[in-house]
Formats: structure tokens, C-alpha cells, sequence
């Protein structure tokens, strides 16, 4: 989580281009009138507390998400470009309960991280239909791709499905964009996954924890309240994670529901969907 500019800041047109700057790229494009009427939204006292909010988002580009599958690939033992000097065979699956979820995305824009589009990388990416087959041993590798993990419900809700289609030996290692601590650590325990992520998020990154001292605890009712208008059931996001970050292809329902939420009464700058 970014600090935010003092309170009282003005809300001006230097931090308005900051902002417009800061979130290019989204799938949706981030104007000035959009965030105009996002603030439209706040009563007037609330303003400074919406901009305050912003100003703390933190937004991963798509230059971002490719530096950081690029950095992670090199951080894994026994990984080379070179058939020839890696350690035992290696497989990239999508970590995804369905298909079209957000990992079949992510090993897409890994694959062109990693510069291993050509042809003759083709065999080391697979479906997850393909596992069985693949007869791996202890010195093999398979490295699942995702982008986010909140809570680590999602990957621990798919894991008995997946482990049925991975025999046991290779090394298995989940590889990740984003990941809040005490996700790694449920994933860790109740699966055998080895999480790599690229940014770890603490409990200060939660902006409803007493550990996030940048809103005092009247502030942070008052974003609750704003939450409920925009998810009645998750007002402090998912798993009440708090979280302010976005990615550039999209905002994980973990990040708190002002930013992204959309229904009647509620329009998020950073909306999911069309």
C-alpha cells in the first residue's frame, strides 16, 4: 500500500494527471471525468478520505506483471532457456478451478515473458488434462501460474482436484503475481505447493487492520459504509482482505468493494466487468 498524500491535499489537476498516470493501462481506461464522478459518489466531507484512498492504490502495469514473471522463472532451481542445462524436465500449467479463468491468462503473458513463444518451447506447456501422462520423477518440475491469491481459498478449494492428476515426485511450485502472506502460508500447509510471489502483501497492506495507520479507525468505518453500498456481503472485500491493489487486466475482488464494485448506487473506477 502506497502513503497517501497529507489530508486536506488538494484535489487538483497535478493529482488528478498523478492518478490518470499511475492507472494507465486498466482494462478500462481511467479518465479524469471517470474519477470525477467516482469522487461524485463520496459526500463532500468524504472526498479528501476517496482521494486519500486512491492516492494508496497499488497498481501492478503490464510491464510489471511481465518483470515479474521473468524475475521469478530465473529464482527457480534448475530452470535454464537451454533443454540442454536444465535439471530434469519442466511442464507450466495454469492454476484454474475452469477454463477461461484468470491463470490460462497468465501463463499466456508468461510464456511471452519469458520469450518462450517459439515452437520448440511448445511441449513444456500443457493442459492440466496432460499431468497423468506425463510420468514425472524427482528431479522434474511443474510450475502452476496464476496471477493472485488473497486468501488461498481458491487454491486450496482446486488443490484435491489437481493433486489427483499429479503423480507424486516432480517438484510443484505456484507461481504468482501477487500473494498476501497469510495466503502463502494457508497454501503451504494445506497443499504440496511451493508458492513463489512476486509481491508479498502483509497485514499492513490490509487497510481495515490497526497495523495500516494511514486512516484513523473513523476513517476506515467510513469506507465500510461506502463498501456496503457497493457489496453488501463483502464490504471490506473478500475474506475482509482491505486490500487497495489492482492489476492492469484487473481488479481482484479481495481489493476493497469502493474501488471496484458495480451495481444499482455504486459505480467502482476500477470495475471487473464490462
Amino acid at each position: 500500500m502506497k502513503r497517501p498524500m497529507a489530508r486536506g491535499a488538494a484535489i487538483d489537476m497535478r493529482r488528478m494527471a498523478d492518478w490518470t498516470r499511475d492507472f494507465t493501462g486498466y482494462r478500462i481506461t481511467i479518465t479524469e471525468d471517470r474519477i470525477d464522478r467516482w469522487l461524485a459518489q463520496f459526500r463532500h466531507r468524504d472526498r479528501d478520505l476517496a482521494a486519500r484512498t486512491l492516492d494508496c492504490v497499488d497498481f501492478v502495469t503490464h510491464e510489471q506483471i511481465a518483470a515479474s514473471f521473468r524475475q521469478i522463472l530465473g529464482m527457480l532451481p534448475g530452470w535454464n532457456i537451454d533443454e540442454n542445462l536444465r535439471q530434469g524436465r519442466w511442464r507450466f500449467v495454469a492454476y484454474s478451478g475452469s477454463a477461461g479463468e484468470s491463470g490460462d491468462t497468465m501463463l499466456h503473458r508468461f510464456r511471452l515473458a519469458n520469450n518462450l513463444t517459439g515452437r520448440r518451447f511448445n511441449e513444456l506447456f500443457i493442459y492440466r488434462s496432460e499431468l497423468p501422462s506425463g510420468n514425472f520423477g524427482p528431479d522434474d518440475t511443474v510450475v502452476f501460474v496464476d496471477d493472485f491469491s488473497g486468501t488461498g481459498n481458491q487454491v486450496c478449494t482446486a488443490w484435491p482436484l489437481i493433486r489427483e492428476l499429479v503423480p507424486v515426485g516432480p517438484r510443484l511450485f505456484l507461481i504468482l503475481i501477487a500473494a498476501c502472506a497469510a495466503a502463502v502460508d494457508r497454501i503451504e500447509h494445506e497443499t504440496d505447493l511451493q508458492v513463489v510471489p512476486y509481491i508479498t502483501l502483509a497485514e499492513r497492506d490490509n487497510l481495515f487492520s490497526s497495523r495500516c495507520t494511514y486512516f484513523t479507525q473513523i476513517e476506515k468505518d467510513r469506507l465500510v459504509q461506502y463498501g456496503l453500498k457497493g457489496d453488501p456481503n463483502h464490504p471490506r472485500g473478500w475474506g475482509d482482505s482491505g486490500l487497495v491493489l489492482v492489476f492492469a487486466h484487473n481488479c481482484p475482488n479481495d481489493t476493497i468493494p469502493v474501488l471496484h464494485a458495480r451495481r444499482r448506487g455504486w459505480e467502482g473506477l476500477f470495475r471487473r466487468q464490462d
